[in-house]
């Protein structure tokens, strides 16, 4: 146990710092200092307080999407989908809270969680029942979901929304006081940043999912079908309803992570050029915490400050899409997680020696 404990923490943090090592050595090669790079990252993250505002509002979706793969994972699947199924969640709740605007407050913030969580599970239940009932790959079926939704998106906006809730052709205008997910404490608190509830909700979101897998009878046949579905079906349990009810799950966190962005962040919607980042990045945060709720609010944490303080870069002219390399490397050394699971063994039967 102790060496499995072992393994879980090394792979993540050995990732790091060879991400961060990795970034270091491409600023050394077009020039740069890296130190002056990093301290300009750093600062930028927790120079004022409004930055570290924009941190933990930047970790509310980042979450949330990261939960969602998390969830699938563990029934061994690999969804792809987070970015349309937030994108179906943001929609839907932005279109809720236009379309209804004098529902007093404490009743409006929970039908917006629930019309958002509504909208991600039915965008997700698609590639779900494909799977479970005609074998088709997840992947391919929500990767292309993505771009299925981003096109109705597009085409709601432009052509079915009412024009009296449209400040223009290409986006809506805000939500009111009621639906907005900011909150004056909050705002004031971190000199007006963006700050919402929606780093509450996703906290409240970790804690339910950590219950429901390692506490609950469906998060036993989520895990058992994820390992094994041919025995889960030998055993009694049916690997097509964990399926569906895996990606139902997984879709309402994703549009959850959607509404929290829409009327947490920006308080609107408006047509979106490509696929939102919080679903791709959300499967890297999933992958760097090992697909487990407090590991996935560690690395929300880390992605967030690098997010954040990514433009301070530009201080010393350092671009600041080195810090996407620095990103995609911590991603790609999480694979050297095989190696530490040959060696982590090896080091325990040596007594210690390399």
């Amino acid at each position: 146990m102790k060496s499995l404990d072992l393994k879980k923490i090394l792979v993540p943090v050995l990732a790091v710092l060879f991400g961060f090592a990795f970034g270091a050595i491409i600023m050394l090669i077009f020039g740069y200092n890296p130190l002056w790079g990093y301290e300009d990252l750093l600062n930028s993250a927790f120079g004022t307080t409004r930055s570290v505002g924009e941190v933990f509002r930047t970790m509310g979706p980042l979450i949330l999407t990261a939960l969602s793969f998390a969830v699938a994972s563990q029934a061994g699947l690999f969804n792809i989908g987070m970015s349309g199924q937030a994108l179906c969640g943001w929609v839907a709740s932005i279109w809720f809270a236009l379309s209804f605007p004098d529902i007093p407050r404490p009743l409006m913030i929970p039908l917006l969680v629930i019309v958002g969580m509504i909208a991600g599970a039915l965008s997700a239940a698609i590639p779900g029942i494909l799977k479970a009932y005609l074998g088709t790959s997840e992947v391919i079926v929500t990767i292309m979901l993505n771009y299925v939704y981003l096109f109705i998106s597009t085409y709601l906006i432009h052509y079915i929304f009412n024009p009296k809730i449209l400040a223009e052709k290409d986006s809506t205008i805000q939500v009111s006081k009621n639906a907005t997910f900011r909150t004056s404490w909050l705002s004031s608190m971190t000199n007006n940043s963006r700050l919402n509830i929606g780093i509450f909700i996703a906290i409240i979101a970790i804690i339910l999912i950590y219950i429901l897998i390692t506490k609950t009878t469906l998060g036993f046949e989520i895990r058992s079908v994820g390992l094994n579905p041919y025995a889960s079906e030998y055993a009694g349990m049916s690997s097509k309803r964990i399926v569906v009810s895996s990606m139902l799950i997984a879709g309402s966190l994703s549009g959850l992570g959607g509404a929290v962005e829409g009327l947490g962040t920006f308080q609107n919607f408006f047509v979106q050029p490509t696929s939102l980042s919080i679903g791709f990045d959300g499967m890297a945060v999933a992958l760097l915490g090992q697909n487990s709720p407090l590991g996935i609010l560690f690395s929300s944490f880390l992605f967030s400050i690098l997010k954040v303080g990514a433009p301070g870069m530009n201080k010393t002219g350092i671009p600041p899409e080195i810090v996407s390399v620095v990103i995609a490397s911590i991603i790609f050394f999480v694979g050297i997680k095989y190696v530490i699971e040959k060696i982590v063994p090896d080091f325990k039967k040596k007594g210690g020696k390399a």
